[in-house]
């Protein structure tokens, strides 16, 4: 099966640090390396970045057998095992060799940031007298900023390798480069010991403990699959989706179907989830988590009552029941039924009462709570698509569907805007109802992203099958909407690709938040669309423009706040979070000096970052709950600030829109890209930046010094924004009939 996706990667945009475990290898080592390979799987079950194989030549084929093994297998060709100080491509390579098995957690290594990390090892002269050196066949952790070329020069010249790399070593346990010589006499291998290296043969006499760590990982690769899948705990989805599919076809299992769906469906795979778990599960009402699955991803590819036929069956068990009629209720609202999705989440309530999935449903969906609306003729409203968050929902996005509205005049209520929620189905009679206002409005926010509501109509957060959006009559305006897709992630290109050219073709107006998601779309688009993709800031950041009444403020609270997210941490943060988390604390420490340093959550998820900071750092900060607070008082707390910090893209817009300074801590291509418009990329920090805590602190310093001039560099910066969107609203004005 061939499949049109693809991980995204803009790291250079992000600052994400790219890893790579690299191996200089001949034809006769390849052996050697598979188990490495095998051993590293193994042990650290976690971890699956790029294993680059340095070769004097090989055919690609000599390679088959280790693509078995691990699904980022690349090669590379090189002479010389100093070629690991120039690998292209990679920030930090981890450098290995073939003698070496890994027996122990090297996450370590994975974390550090600086110099050339190895062991010196021990050395006898011909007087018997021992020195330290690193050896050119050892373990190394290369940063290769913090390498020249000089110095691999001098490596190449068969130099002294702990000389050379004297300026720049970073000195490793010995557990971490552990020689066999050290276990003569059969002494068994230290528990310790992380990465064993046999310096000669592996069956020597005398090394029968060592010859039998490495033993361990000489197997076949079904053994080696099943040995994986066997393992407890997590386990990375790219290695998981690489070794369990085979063994599933050998051998088709119940448990196993499920842990690949669920591997599938958390890469956005549904149909490959539904493909593998279907077959096993059947009708089995002994499997509920199964039904659950498969009812979900279902779901995702829009197959509604396919769905909700699994997720009942599922509900049939006490301990599935809360869940699956969450999921049921959640599939009723999708499709426009709220007496059914209200009705469903009572009975999950029924089963628990505590389940807050079910008790958010019913809260949603209850009919008394909806104001009696006026009547209002539909020909004089515009129709809003949008995410309209409710609740403890992100901050943001209850704040940006009235910033749309208000480009388009001071009444943003019921009377001018007819409300449908972006994720819900277009149906024959949602359509209708677009169909009768005298325009449609999509956006704004980040809704060309394939997750977070996934459906199969279009791949992105609007609920709109093709045929429905060609039959859309009213004129339709794509407003700010940012192409979300986050670095490293992986998505489905194709049925998105459709959806997107349909939508274009369709448009009167279609404006996105940013340039780099201008770029984006328009390498997904035919040559024939692509001008017609056109710039229109997100709303948020004109806020002083667009709010009735705005004052700016005469006096500011001595207040800094702080912003960062949580939502896929591991694509914003990879193996970086403790460095950032170390990095926060010594600037937030030097802020605190200055000012009154506090933070704010947009949503209750956000406030990880303030437990961790206490809990690893000992540093406490107060917090503003902003997911508490309507639109004014958001807008009113980031008015008096002086300074934002923040790791969300709308910490930073929101804040910039009030005029207030921000510096954003870059983890998401969107964050650079707003400031890339505004021709102020100096205010980002990435978060993987290993000198991050410093140069925040620098910069914050240098806007509360001179704070005037902060405050009119925002405004001065907002003047375009300002200008492309009245340009805008102008052009929107006659395709809507002004009223």
């Amino acid at each position: 099966m061939t499949h049109s996706s693809s991980a995204d990667d803009r790291s250079a945009v992000t600052g994400r640090r790219r890893i790579a475990f690299a191996v200089h290898t001949d034809g006769d080592r390849l052996p050697g390396l598979a188990t490495l390979v095998r051993s590293l799987a193994l042990t650290n079950p976690g971890v699956c970045e790029d294993v680059v194989v340095l070769h004097p030549g090989l055919p690609d084929s000599a390679f088959d057998a280790l693509r078995r093994l691990h699904p980022r297998v690349v090669t590379r060709r090189a002479d010389r095992r100093t070629d690991v100080f120039r690998l292209e491509g990679y920030d930090t390579v981890v450098a290995l060799s073939p003698g070496m098995v890994v027996l122990g957690d090297i996450g370590a290594l994975l974390r550090m940031r600086h110099g050339v990390g190895a062991v010196p090892q021990v050395l006898w002269d011909g007087r018997g007298e021992e020195r330290r050196t690193v050896l050119p066949d050892g373990l190394l952790v290369v940063q290769r900023a913090d390498v020249d070329d000089a110095v691999v020069a001098r490596l190449d010249g068969d130099g002294d390798w702990g000389a050379v790399l004297e300026g720049v070593l970073t000195p490793l346990d010995a557990r971490y480069d552990f020689l066999t010589r050290r276990l003569y006499d059969d002494a068994p291998v230290p528990e310790r010991v992380a990465v064993l290296r046999f310096p000669g043969p592996d069956d020597e006499p005398g090394y029968g403990p060592a010859a039998e760590a490495r033993s361990r990982f000489e197997m076949g690769d079904e053994e080696f699959r099943a040995a994986y899948c066997a393992l407890p705990g997590d386990k990375h989805p790219d290695l998981l989706a690489h070794l369990a599919p085979p063994l599933l076809r050998a051998r088709p299992s119940l448990g196993l179907a499920r842990t690949v769906a669920d591997v599938y469906r958390g890469q956005g795979r549904y149909d490959e989830a539904v493909d593998v778990l279907a077959p096993v599960v059947g009708d089995r009402l002994d499997a509920p988590r199964c039904q659950e699955t498969l009812g979900v991803c279902l779901m995702a590819l829009s197959r509604y009552a396919e769905a909700e036929a699994r997720l009942l069956l599922a509900a049939a068990s006490p301990d599935v029941a809360p869940r699956a009629f969450a999921q049921l209720a959640r599939l009723a609202w999708l499709c426009g039924r709220e007496a059914d999705a209200h009705a469903y989440a009572r009975a999950g309530l029924e089963a628990d009462p505590t389940d807050s999935g079910c008790h958010g449903w019913y809260v949603r969906t209850r009919a008394e709570d909806r104001p009696e609306a006026e009547p209002v003729a539909p020909g004089e409203q515009l129709a809003h698509v949008a995410l309209f968050a409710e609740g403890q929902e992100n901050a943001g996005d209850k704040v940006l569907p009235e910033a749309v509205r208000l480009c388009f005049g001071t009444d943003t209520g019921p009377r001018r805007w007819y409300k449908q929620p972006v994720h819900r189905l277009v149906d024959e009679a949602a359509l209708e109802e677009l169909n009768a206002r005298r325009g449609v409005v999509v956006g704004g926010g980040g809704l060309f992203l394939p997750d977070t509501s996934p459906n199969g109509n279009s791949h992105w957060q609007w609920n709109v099958p093709d045929d429905a959006l060609s039959r859309l009559t009213a004129p339709l305006a794509v407003f700010a909407v940012g192409y979300n897709v986050f670095d490293g992630q992986l998505y489905r290109r194709g049925r998105f690709a459709e959806s997107l050219r349909v939508l274009v073709e369709r448009s009167a107006f279609f404006g996105l938040r940013n340039h780099g998601s201008i770029d984006r779309v328009r390498e997904l688009l035919p040559a024939q669309l692509r001008d017609r993709v056109r710039y229109q800031p997100c709303p948020t950041t004109v806020a002083r423009h667009l709010v009735p009444g705005w004052l700016d403020p005469v006096e500011r609270d001595d207040t800094v706040l702080v912003n960062c997210a949580y939502d896929r941490a591991g694509l914003r943060f990879g193996h970086d979070y403790g460095g950032f988390l170390a990095q926060m604390a010594t600037a937030l420490r030097g802020l605190r000096d200055r000012a009154d340093v506090r933070y704010a959550a947009h949503m209750p998820a956000d406030e990880r970052f303030v437990h961790d900071l206490r809990r690893e750092h000992g540093l406490s900060l107060p917090v503003e709950q902003l997911y508490d607070m309507d639109n004014d008082g958001i807008r009113a707390l980031f008015r008096r600030s002086r300074l934002v910090i923040g790791m969300r893209g709308h910490a930073g817009m929101i804040p910039f829109g009030c005029g207030t300074p921000i510096l954003s801590l870059v983890s998401h291509p969107k964050l650079a890209y707003f400031l890339s418009d505004i021709g102020r990329e100096e205010w980002g920090l990435s978060v993987h930046d290993r000198d991050l805590g410093s140069r925040l602190l620098e910069r914050a310093a240098a806007v509360l010094d001179d704070h005037p001039a902060a405050v009119a560099d925002v405004h001065d910066a907002q003047k375009y924004l300002w200008e492309t969107t009245r340009s805008n609203l102008d052009e929107l004005g006659e395709t809507f009939g002004r009223t």
